[in-house]
């Protein structure tokens, strides 16, 4: 009897768990398809274009959506509430966690005036809209129905632009505008945009490829409307976008660098540095970290120019890399993807030593398509889930001879192998994650993760010439540069041209390429500090494994662990490798 009744309370106990499960995995289904709805540039981005909504362009900064993503968020973090976190499985409980941080930071955002400041030349709707009308980006342009959606996105577009303006002008009137500079760079991006001439304007450049399927007279019709969308809708929105920025809103711009000029600065900062490094840090605890990185990188340099035999400074020895022509070898688009393959043959034996899981995901090296080549950096794009696309390590090519050899090994190892290639490809092969988490990523982890395997090269079989260390250790101190460059803007009143100088006497080099460098971090507050400050967490977590393990220690065990459960916030990594490295005990 006693037996029997043991049986049926674990039927009940086991029962009343699977249905705590199953209401916990709804909740993470209706959330990811709720997230689809509201941000369907933003999934398709991350690999997850959904045909349902791929005729939608959000007015993400208009006053309508900021309330609609607020209930949302406010719903969810209630629906957490109801579950009993204890009950879950280790990994939902992960799932719980991570939801909760995003949700909290998300409801933390909306409290900021972000949407006042929608515009600036690196990162907008109206720059992604026109990348993805080129007809080579994530909208794609195969049926009729995808230039009917694009069409329809137009629309969308075009009232985003007028919210934009409105929400500039209050902006202005409150205070909160981005630095001048800023926007005078964005004059010049819009102008051909808003040229009526198939040569110049990009989003003229899918008529080329309409569906080879149509007949005629559909064909016919369908350019026809395509065509009258961009002159009566697209071109006059760039056009709004153009004049109210050159005649209204540039005279008011702040003279300025940092977002900490603006009424509430502070906390707008605080928030960013919590959404792009998924810390707690404050803007004097990163700014000191940084300058610490920096002198403990310079004096690696410093033992690499000793190694050489380079007589003079530090500053001349960087310059000498940046401009002798022995480190520019190549005449030939051909000759510097054969250079990036040989890398990727070299790893091919060492990689199995180092990580017990590797992606299926095919990876391909290709050349950066030549219409962006010139304003492109090199870049990582991740398979599509459904197969069709393998995963991609872009190198942007414009004159083969004026790419540099000393930083190719470790931007390999960050871009490709075993960097964002592997923490992406293993991400998406991992269909036990919920689709929130298997599409979602943070900056700290994907970019803090890539640079912590630029370190790998010595241990992985590269850096075997000091020039390509040097390499490496230039890509280490531009990273922690920005921690003292970002702080220094945003938190410590810096001016761009003290941000300017501080960048040219770490890193010597082009003027020219260092002031787009500082412009960037004025423009993204906050999310130049994401790399160097994920790096530095794996770094310390690999550090204490090896120590409190000692014969123990397993690198590709370490290493499966971090990439096994996808992208995290680093606290959440931490209190995750916590567990394992008791378990490992």
């Amino acid at each position: 009897m006693f037996l029997r009744r043991a049986l049926l309370l674990l039927v009940a106990v086991t029962s009343v768990a699977g249905l705590h499960a199953a209401s916990f995995h709804d909740l993470l289904d209706r959330y990811y398809e709720e997230l689809l709805e509201l941000s369907p540039v933003e999934a398709a981005g991350n690999g997850d274009s959904d045909k349902r909504y791929e005729h939608i362009w959000p007015n993400d900064i208009s006053a309508e959506y900021r309330a609609k993503d607020s209930a949302s968020t406010e719903r969810y973090l209630a629906g957490l509430a109801g579950f009993d976190r204890a009950a879950l499985s280790s990994s939902d409980q992960l799932s719980y966690d991570v939801l909760k941080w995003t949700l909290e930071t998300r409801r933390f955002g909306l409290t900021q005036p972000t949407h006042l400041l929608p515009i600036n030349q690196f990162y907008s709707g109206a720059l992604t809209f026109a990348q993805m009308g080129s007809g080579s980006s994530i909208h794609p342009f195969k049926t009729e129905q995808d230039f009917r959606n694009f069409i329809s996105r137009a629309h969308g577009f075009a009232a985003w632009a007028d919210t934009a303006i409105a929400n500039m002008r209050e902006g202005l009137a409150r205070g909160i505008t981005q630095p001048r500079i800023l926007m005078e760079r964005t004059l010049p991006q819009y102008e051909p945009l808003m040229a009526d001439d198939p040569e110049k304007n990009i989003f003229f450049a899918p008529l080329k490829q309409l569906p080879v399927d149509l007949a005629p007279a559909a064909a016919e019709k369908l350019a026809d409307d395509y065509r009258a969308a961009i002159r009566d809708v697209i071109i006059p929105a760039y056009a709004r976008l153009h004049a109210f920025i050159e005649r209204e809103y540039l005279p008011e711009c702040r003279a300025s660098a940092g977002i900490g000029a603006v009424p509430g600065g502070a906390e707008i900062y605080a928030y960013l540095i919590q959404f792009w490094t998924t810390t707690n840090l404050m803007p004097d605890e990163i700014h000191e970290l940084g300058r610490t990185e920096v002198a403990r990188i310079r004096a690696e340099m410093e033992k690499v120019q000793a190694q050489v035999g380079f007589k003079g400074t530090l500053f001349e020895f960087l310059n000498f890399v940046a401009t002798d022509p022995q480190f520019a070898p190549f005449t030939t688009d051909e000759e510097v993807l054969d250079a990036y393959r040989a890398i990727e043959a070299r790893l091919a034996s060492q990689v199995p030593h180092f990580f017990g899981r590797v992606p299926r995901t095919p990876f391909e090296i290709r050349a950066t398509e030549k219409f962006r080549a010139a304003t492109a950096s090199a870049e990582y794009m991740p398979a599509a889930d459904d197969g069709s696309r393998p995963g991609i390590f872009y190198v942007p090519i414009v004159d083969p001879r004026e790419n540099r050899t000393p930083r190719m090994e470790n931007l390999f190892l960050h871009e490709a192998i075993p960097g964002h290639h592997f923490q992406i490809a293993l991400t998406l092969e991992n269909k036990s994650l919920p689709r929130f988490r298997r599409f979602g990523w943070n900056s700290a982890y994907v970019e803090g993760w890539a640079l912590y395997t630029e370190s790998l090269g010595k241990e992985l079989g590269l850096y075997t010439d000091p020039y390509q260390y040097l390499g490496m250790l230039l890509g280490d101190m531009h990273r922690a540069v920005r921690l003292v460059l970002d702080t220094g803007l945003h938190a410590k009143g810096w001016s761009r041209e003290q941000a300017l100088a501080y960048i040219i006497e770490q890193e010597g080099g082009d003027e020219e390429k260092h002031r787009a460098e500082v412009e960037r971090y004025m423009a993204i507050p906050a999310q130049a500090l994401s790399y160097k400050l994920g790096q530095l967490k794996i770094l310390e977590l690999r550090a204490r494994a090896e120590k409190e393990l000692g014969a123990k220690w397993d690198i590709r065990a370490f290493h499966d662990h971090l990439l096994e459960e996808g992208s995290l916030p680093l606290a959440i990594l931490e209190t995750r490798f916590n567990a394992w490295l008791e378990r490992r005990k």
